[in-house]
């Protein structure tokens, strides 16, 4: 693990659509930076395997449903997926061609090598509000984890996916009775309250103790149909 006294280093950064992303390791760990905040590193993934987990365990016994991920990151979501077989297709939505490339032939190829040789794997260089816009496909699961969560976006662009327009898009979305969870960096309260005003049910969070600080959250609602 890292000490106070590692220097991380620098592996690759880029200037992407939205701002500088850089990849760097420090001491084990692989950390993505976007616009000089820190977004995650390889540390855990506990929090995004439930992410995976919730959606799953809150549909409704469906055969081999459809899920949609926003947001590559480090991979543990979509490794978590594909290591699931009740999962029928696993689609990837990442805006930053920086972390896919990172993912198909770079340092994070090794956690998600296995996902990505998937036949149920789709990856999608595309933003995911613009995604689910201007697709008409429609999936049993949207598993979300977007910048920092809800109440903390490294880029503006991002706040309109958790207001009552991004919700509604996330909706449209969605099968009747599909999913919609959203990883975040803390509790917010405020945020399953715009769950509920957009008509979604089943409103809940689920808890990631940390070590320091406030736990990693994951938002569950249910799209009524």
């Amino acid at each position: 693990m890292p000490t106070a006294y590692d220097i991380p280093e620098v592996l690759d950064r880029r200037e992407g659509p939205y701002g500088e992303v850089v990849l760097r390791r420090h001491g084990e760990l692989l950390q993505i930076i976007a616009n000089g905040c820190f977004l995650m590193d390889t540390s855990d993934g506990r929090s995004e395997r439930l992410l995976v987990d919730a959606a799953l365990n809150a549909l409704d016994g469906r055969a081999a449903p459809h899920v949609l991920i926003g947001g590559l990151g480090v991979g543990f979501s979509l490794a978590h997926a594909a290591a699931d077989p009740r999962w029928g297709r696993i689609t990837v939505v990442e805006r930053e061609p920086a972390v896919i490339d990172w993912h198909r032939s770079g340092p994070l190829s090794a956690l998600s090598r296995d996902a990505l040789a998937d036949l149920r794997t789709e990856i999608v260089e595309a933003d995911l509000l613009d995604f689910v816009n201007e697709r008409c496909d429609t999936y049993d699961a949207l598993c979300l984890d977007i910048d920092n969560g809800p109440d903390w976006t490294v880029t503006d662009g991002n706040h309109g996916l958790y207001g009552p327009a991004g919700l509604a898009s996330c909706a449209r979305a969605l099968r009747p009775r599909g999913v919609l969870a959203v990883w975040s960096a803390q509790p917010s309260p405020d945020f399953e309250g715009t769950l509920r005003n957009a008509g979604f049910q089943q409103v809940r969070t689920e808890e990631i103790p940390v070590a320091r600080g406030v736990p990693d959250v994951v938002h569950v609602a249910v799209n009524p149909g």
